[in-house]
């Protein structure tokens, strides 16, 4: 008798667990979350990621322009200071 009402009790708590467990869609539906949430997580990440490098380039950019900005000041400056002198650069 007592064998019988442990697994009766056994089949009874068995059945409580699997009946207070999420549904398939339940569990189908946080896989789904889940997967958006990391993919909103990655695209986030390839924006930032193209945002560090389009600000590196607009900064490379400004760099290359202000050494074209000196260099076009020096020879200038080299050619009025060979004028003045009264030799002609060509």
């Amino acid at each position: 008798m007592k064998k019988v009402l442990s697994i009766v009790a056994i089949a009874a708590l068995t059945a409580g667990f699997v009946a207070c467990g999420p549904s398939k869609e339940e569990i189908e539906k946080r896989d789904k979350e889940k997967a958006d949430s990391i993919a909103a997580v990655e695209k986030q990440k390839q924006d930032s990621i193209a945002n560090v490098e389009a600000e590196a380039a607009k900064a490379a950019e400004a760099t290359a322009a202000a050494e074209k900005a000196k260099a076009d000041s020096i020879h200038m400056a080299d050619s009025l200071a060979a004028h003045a002198k009264g030799g002609h650069k060509k």
